[in-house]
């Protein structure tokens, strides 16, 4: 059955975009039929840039789907968080759009990888937030993490907040692109796999090397 999942991060520059493509590579190479979905993409006109980055580390190109906006169905000029973009531009948010463009995709693909923006606490308006909508829609969740210091807050929070919210946690991807102290970044690695063991055993925990 075609499944989609929701990717989101402990903060705004967690590495989603390229964890996103990591996971779909992944998957392709498995030989599952994948595609990315950007949920919500401002700072950008015409096309969604994440879409872009996507398509070239996993090696494919645009594919029809990004080209008629299907993988991109909303997308704001300012580069800010979905609620305040969409003021900027004099326009609402359409979640029905997204959701459309969802199931299209589900229709095509074995498994949608929707990137979120930003973290899971992203007003989309001032009472409803990306992990409401997550919730709403009972996607399972992919929240990728690093070793920046302060990423182990970052992520307990996040992930209490999935607990609260009752989300499925499918997978704490740990990216490995900004560690730039050792000793810190291996301690956050272990200390986040030991805690996505013993609150959300049934959760992958993985890691995402640089490419």
């Amino acid at each position: 059955m075609s499944k989609a999942y929701f990717i989101s991060g402990i903060d705004t520059d967690a590495g989603k975009t390229y964890v996103t493509a990591y996971i779909a590579r992944c998957l392709m190479e498995r030989g599952e039929r994948v595609i990315t979905q950007k949920f919500i993409q401002t700072g950008c006109t015409d096309f969604s840039e994440d879409i872009e980055v996507h398509r070239r580390l996993m090696g494919t190109g645009m594919l029809p789907e990004d080209l008629d906006h299907t993988t991109a169905p909303v997308i704001f000029t300012y580069p800010a968080s979905a609620q305040l973009a969409a003021r900027i531009d004099g326009r609402e948010i359409d979640l029905e759009a997204i959701d459309s463009a969802t199931r299209r995709l589900l229709t095509r693909y074995d498994i949608v990888l929707i990137e979120g923006a930003g973290g899971l606490a992203v007003p989309i308006t001032d009472e409803f937030l990306t992990i409401d909508y997550i919730a709403s829609r009972r996607l399972p969740l992919i929240l990728v993490t690093n070793g920046i210091l302060g990423s182990i807050s970052h992520t307990v929070l996040s992930l209490q907040a999935a607990a609260a919210h009752g989300l499925e946690v499918a997978a704490v991807i740990y990216n490995t692109h900004f560690d730039s102290d050792a000793v810190i970044a291996a301690d956050t690695r272990g200390f986040i796999e030991r805690y996505v063991a013993r609150h959300f055993p049934e959760a992958i925990f993985a890691t995402a090397p640089t490419l």
